[in-house]
């Protein structure tokens, strides 16, 4: 005879997904639409999963408009929240010969530090080919239960 699986409570999984400019101002549009969204979704403003997210969103956001720009292609933002357990931040554009180094940066180059940033804070991050053109730099941030 076997045991019923005990219930747990529903996991709700949230998606948000937007397409913006390859211009600066769209990199902040993304950034800000993260904050917008993630308060929708219960977590405040100021809160530490708040500022860490508009932080990762916005170095992506920035690289992808700066490195992956093509004229007259978008960027886009996607968002997959699940509570208490994971948020992911996807940055796609559509240049995927132009792949980010992790390599450190040398002391006198003057870029190459954001993703020592996003490595930083993020519980990992990689690159993932976009199909049918380009890529997604996705960074995940583990949320404690």
């Amino acid at each position: 005879m076997t045991t019923p699986l005990a219930r747990k409570q529903p996991v709700t999984v949230r998606m948000f997904a937007q397409r913006f400019s390859s211009t600066p101002r769209g990199a902040r549009l993304a950034r800000r639409l993260t904050l917008l969204q993630l308060h929708q979704w219960g977590v405040p403003y100021g809160a530490e999963l708040s500022d860490t997210a508009g932080l990762l969103t916005a170095e992506l956001a920035a690289n992808a408009v700066t490195h992956g720009r093509v004229p007259g292609r978008d960027c886009e933002l996607a968002l997959l929240y699940v509570p208490r357990i994971l948020l992911r931040i996807d940055v796609s554009d559509t240049r995927g010969e132009c792949r980010p180094e992790s390599g450190a940066p040398g002391p006198l180059d003057e870029g190459g530090r954001g993703l020592l940033l996003v490595g930083a804070l993020a519980s990992r991050w990689e690159v993932l080919d976009r199909v049918p053109v380009g890529k997604t730099v996705r960074a995940e941030l583990d949320l404690e239960p």
